[in-house]
């Protein structure tokens, strides 16, 4: 069974590999490369073709912007099934944006640091992946600069978020109470999304209408970061996008101590890391749900819903252990029920619930990867075994989608994009380890 799914993943990888050295998520809904989908698509590709995985990360840091910045989606090719493209978003208008490729101009979770040092663990030939690390890693730190020197508007060491897409986690609920407090325009536009795939999945018109606006405001103001973060309808501390920067600068303060010589840049990450923990605790742990949240700047107050995203700080060793007992205990009581695959997207007690639709409680492969790392972090190894073997049944029963329905029992399951990367990638480190 194992040899016959990773021969399938590879397929699958190989397959969305496009001739300009990057893997695209999957054909048709998604033409371009995305930044965090690239992260995860070169820890699979590792395992089998360690030059396609360097290609990977290559050509998304070769979109780097001259201020360290890294676009979210990088337009190496042309294609017209996918909106909005780069003719909305207008990178141009950014003085300090890639002269060579077009780009939206926000960001996805900055994994790229812990990506790396992924790619060395997997790697058979060290020497060789460490050489290519070496000529990579400066650009990685040059990312981590970029988010401090310009996203942590209280100097707490947490980094804002001003767009839904730059979470990664889309159309969640936890945006919902932020759109009533705007009232965009009623754009009009060609949806390409719901030609690939079934519109009850996807994101509402009306909330693409919010995305698009505060775009609209970004380019106002060229992509100014202060400008934004001054501006911007939409400014959010989001758990995992800070939970990954802080699992990068480990990563960065690990590679450089190997390769010596670095001291002024590990001071550097030390320092940041060690804010960024203390204020992720201090401001983002909810005591009464028993697990991390969302916080709001525009209105200085959190968001009290519990995500998939809430457990993400396991990964990076953020909590105390008795805090992650709490946190795992959360984890179980709602999300872990055996009438349930581990771990839906939101709480499956919510009204705000949807097992269907995106990022609105389906199960991802991409969390669920992070969340078995994050777990055996702290020796939580049968949760850990069992978000892997959930991961694994889903994929082998309904192909590799997407996202799935949590709930088991369930008929077609899988949602989304078909012969969707990351979740392939992602099932050749599952059944490696």
């Amino acid at each position: 069974m194992k040899e016959r799914l990773i021969s399938q993943a590879i397929n699958v990888l190989e397959e969305n590999f496009q001739p300009g050295g990057f893997t695209i998520p999957c054909k048709g809904l998604y033409p371009f490369q995305w930044k965090w989908d690239s992260g995860f698509i070169a820890i699979g590709q590792a395992y089998y073709d360690v030059s396609k995985a360097k290609q990977e990360i290559s050509t998304l840091l070769d979109a780097q912007w001259d201020n360290g910045f890294i676009p979210h989606i990088v337009f190496h090719n042309e294609s017209d099934t996918y909106f909005p493209g780069a003719d909305v978003h207008r990178s141009d208008l950014s003085p300090v944006s890639s002269k060579k490729y077009k780009s939206t101009g926000m960001t996805q979770p900055p994994v790229t640091g812990f990506v790396l040092e992924e790619m060395y663990r997997i790697a058979k030939d060290k020497e060789d992946m460490f050489g290519y690390i070496k000529s990579q890693i400066d650009k990685v730190y040059d990312n981590h600069k970029y988010f401090y020197q310009n996203r942590d508007v209280n100097d707490e060491g947490l980094v804002f978020i001003y767009h839904n897409w730059e979470s990664g986690t889309d159309n969640s609920p936890i945006w919902d109470d932020i759109w009533k407090t705007m009232n965009p325009p009623d754009y009009t536009f060609e949806r390409r999304d719901t030609t690939h795939v079934d519109a009850s999945q996807r994101p509402s018109k009306r909330e693409y209408d919010h995305y698009l606006y505060i775009i609209e405001i970004a380019k106002e103001h060229n992509y100014n970061d202060a400008k934004i973060a001054e501006l911007s309808p939409f400014l959010v501390i989001d758990p995992l996008f800070n939970a990954m920067l802080i699992k990068s600068n480990q990563a960065l303060i690990n590679l450089y101590t190997l390769i010596g010589d670095n001291d002024d840049k590990i001071a550097q990450l030390v320092k940041w890391q060690g804010k960024s923990i203390k204020g992720f605790n201090k401001k983002l742990w909810d005591k009464d749900l028993g697990a991390y949240v969302h916080y709001d700047l525009r209105k200085d107050k959190p968001i009290s819903f519990v995500t998939s995203s809430s457990f993400s700080p396991l990964f990076a060793n953020i909590p105390s252990k008795e805090r992650a007992d709490i946190l795992v205990n959360t984890m179980m009581t709602k999300f872990g029920g055996e009438d349930k695959y581990l771990c839906a997207s939101f709480d499956p007690e919510s009204d705000r619930f949807d097992p269907k639709k995106y990022w609105r409680g389906p199960v991802w492969i991409n969390m669920n990867w992070i969340l078995f790392y994050g777990l055996k972090n702290y020796e939580y190894n049968n949760i850990a075994d069992r978000i892997k073997e959930d991961s694994i049944e889903l994929i082998e029963k309904f192909g590799f989608y997407e996202y799935f329905n949590c709930k088991k029992g369930t008929e077609d399951a899988g949602y989304g994009g078909d012969n969707f990367s990351w979740s392939a990638a992602l099932l050749i480190d599952f059944l490696n380890n």
